[in-house]
């Protein structure tokens, strides 16, 4: 597949950022990046996206929008339409779909990716793909600790949850999906988010870019591959109703025996010496991982309305049987029958992975803990 991934707000920037930079060369899957932000210190320091790619807007904005979500919704559809004449000098045309990062629970990103969103779907044919993080409990209200000493909007959110839940309101029938990942659960005890960003930004990165560069490239190069899952094989299991989405992911370091080639010069055949009971073992561990591991959003496996499958590594580690029986295990976990699989040969690696995606996971607890403390909010302001 090829991406065009956009970051919005400090914390979306942030994750276009590590995406961009985590971009395998010899798979890439990010046609072009794009950052956009009100805050120009912000966006100047990022590291991985061209500077040509990262745009201040709103410039009449100072000291950003302090958690002012209703604002953020006027400033985004004011300047919706400049961002989209600059996603132009990109290759949205060829692109398979947008990813459109955002930390949820802030302002600017909060408050402009929803008519950014709505005006890439009204512009193209393509399936967009929103990445959100949920803020965690410990941005709602001051540290007693607080070892930064900027009492910044990194540190303390306290309109944080609700704004991530009117967030993913105004995403509501836009967005195609929304793959989320949770601040909270991902942070480790006693570190703060703004300690702990640039670990789970890489961490996301990295299992956003696992699932992705296992999907076909649409190059005519050979993959290898004996089930290969392209975009459409994506778009149909993220669905095209807003569903919610997670990612889960197991890799286990393999021996190989490639004739003494590391370099992916299409040699599969020369990799002949795994035993195939040691191939099914590291395909059951890896997906087991995968699927029973921490996602990117805790929820009940069951809860799962579609899934997908795939497995990558050595060509000899890959056991058909391993991975159709892999397949199996999610349908029974998941009890759904819309299930897909397939695998993505990888000559010049010594890993054996496996990815799994399950989408439309509602109810997710944590989302409907937001909720619930959200929606009493939005009685008072109704008078009720």
């Amino acid at each position: 597949m090829q991406l065009e991934v956009i970051g919005v707000g400090a914390a979306g920037c942030r994750i276009a950022d590590a995406i961009h930079a985590g971009d395998p060369a010899e798979r890439s899957v990010v046609g072009t990046a794009f950052a956009f932000d009100v805050d120009g210190e912000d966006v100047t320091a990022l590291q991985s996206i061209p500077v040509a790619r990262r745009f201040r807007y709103g410039e009449t904005i100072e000291n950003g929008l302090n958690g002012n979500l209703q604002r953020g919704f006027t400033v985004g559809e004011e300047h919706v339409d400049e961002l989209s004449r600059h996603l132009d000098d990109g290759q949205p045309s060829i692109a398979d779909a947008f990813v459109v990062a955002v930390g949820l629970g802030g302002a600017t990103g909060g408050g402009t990716v929803p008519a950014l969103v709505e005006n890439l779907q009204r512009l193209y044919d393509k399936p967009v793909y929103v990445l959100a993080t949920l803020p965690a409990t410990s941005e709602l209200e001051p540290s007693s600790d607080d070892r930064s000493g900027s009492g910044s909007d990194a540190e303390t959110r306290p309109m944080a949850e609700e704004n991530a839940v009117r967030t993913l309101e105004r995403l509501e029938g836009s967005a195609d999906a929304v793959i989320a990942f949770d601040n909270e659960e991902w942070l480790r005890s006693s570190e703060t988010v703004l300690e702990a960003r640039d670990r789970l930004n890489r961490e996301l990165a990295d299992r956003v870019l696992a699932f992705f560069t296992a999907t076909a490239s649409g190059t005519d190069e050979p993959s290898g591959a004996e089930t290969i899952i392209d975009a459409n094989d994506v778009a149909r299991i993220l669905g095209d109703e807003t569903g919610i989405a997670t990612i889960g992911y197991g890799k286990q370091q393999v021996e190989t025996d490639d004739g003494g080639s590391r370099f992916g010069l299409g040699l599969f055949s020369a990799e002949t010496s795994v035993d195939t009971t040691t191939a099914i073992s590291a395909i059951e561990t890896t997906i087991q991982k995968g699927l029973r591991g921490k996602l990117t959003l805790e929820c009940d496996r069951g809860d799962a309305d579609r899934a997908l499958l795939v497995v990558g590594g050595p060509p000899a580690w890959l056991n058909r049987q391993a991975i159709a029986d892999g397949r199996s295990t999610l349908e029974s976990a998941t009890g759904s029958a819309e299930i897909l699989s397939g695998d993505a040969p990888r000559p010049d690696s010594d890993q054996v992975f496996a990815v799994v995606l399950l989408a439309g996971v509602e109810p997710a607890g944590r989302l409907a803990a937001l909720r619930s403390r959200t929606k009493p909010l939005d009685r008072r302001r109704a008078g009720e």
